[in-house]
């Protein structure tokens, strides 16, 4: 799944440009400017990933808009709705959702990251795929304590509006009301990407770091978009079309804004920035 969802880093980051920062976007009309970053939500501590024009138009910024509303109430309520939402009925287990070679893959997932596999059967598809890929996650060191929303989000200045373009019911339902068909072969590309390539977080990380777009796709939208087109538009296209309505908006009026979202919805012809640049505004960017 397309996991902002998304170590072993030094060797491929040492690798990089000295000064390789990750893409930024800065979007103008004649009395507007927006700039957009785009983020990994989970990240490794201590990575050094801020690039100047990003701090630099946090320290003007009137607003700051994420995918949702920042704090531990967002995060509580997105806890309960995934618990309550994301459990298969009782006469239903996830195994036999997937195919044999799913259900195997599933198993050996679950055992590497020391899920039982009583635990992930009971889960939906889609509720499964995050448990593994927090656990994934975990232990490779990275969280999203150190993820770019919550560090943007505490050096800002107090005085930028918060803004959000979901709220946490909204963005729950765009997982657990996909197609389970969608879901299930969301899971099984996961899973099957967890067994064959252990370093795909390492190889987005990265490219991330490196404005390395054409990598960035290949890693975090071709997987989802090859193996479930329908889940790929519910997350992505869609997403994108609707948030690019409410810049579009934002930048009719005036002032300097801040747009932090998942760098997947940021990229190719489909992304926020492409959409914007139809529109006639000036892009300046990756």
């Amino acid at each position: 799944m397309f996991k902002l969802g998304l170590i072993t880093l030094a060797a491929l980051l040492v690798a990089g440009p000295a000064l390789a920062k990750p893409p930024v976007w800065i979007v103008r009309d004649a009395d507007s400017e927006m700039v957009i970053f785009g983020s990994v939500h989970v990240l490794p501590p201590g990575l050094d990933w801020r690039p100047a024009e990003l701090d630099a138009a946090l320290s003007a910024a009137e607003d700051l808009w994420f995918e949702l509303p920042m704090g531990q109430a967002t995060e509580t309520e997105i806890a309960g709705l995934a618990a309550s939402k994301g459990v298969l009925p009782n006469d239903q287990t996830l195994s036999a959702l997937l195919s044999p070679a799913g259900g195997e893959a599933l198993a050996k997932a679950g055992q590497r990251y020391g899920l039982t596999p009583g635990f992930l059967d009971r889960l939906e598809p889609w509720f499964a795929e995050v448990a593994l890929a927090g656990a994934e996650f975990r232990a490779k060191g990275a969280n999203t304590d150190s993820g770019v929303e919550k560090s943007v989000n505490a050096t800002a200045p107090a005085t930028a509006r918060r803004m959000a373009f979901e709220t946490p019911a909204q963005q729950i339902a765009l997982f657990d009301e996909a197609p389970v068909a969608a879901q299930v072969a969301s899971l099984e590309e996961s899973l099957a990407q967890m067994d064959s390539d252990p370093d795909a977080y390492d190889r987005l990380i990265a490219a991330w770091m490196t404005a390395d777009t054409a990598a960035l796709v290949k890693d975090a939208l071709t997987p989802l978009k090859t193996a479930s087109p329908v889940l790929y538009a519910r997350l992505v296209s869609d997403r994108n079309a609707a948030w690019t309505r409410t810049l579009d908006q934002r930048l009719k009026g005036k002032g300097r804004t801040v747009v932090v979202v998942g760098v997947g919805h940021l990229l190719t012809a489909d992304g926020a920035p492409a959409r914007l640049r139809a529109l006639g505004y000036s892009v300046e960017g990756p």
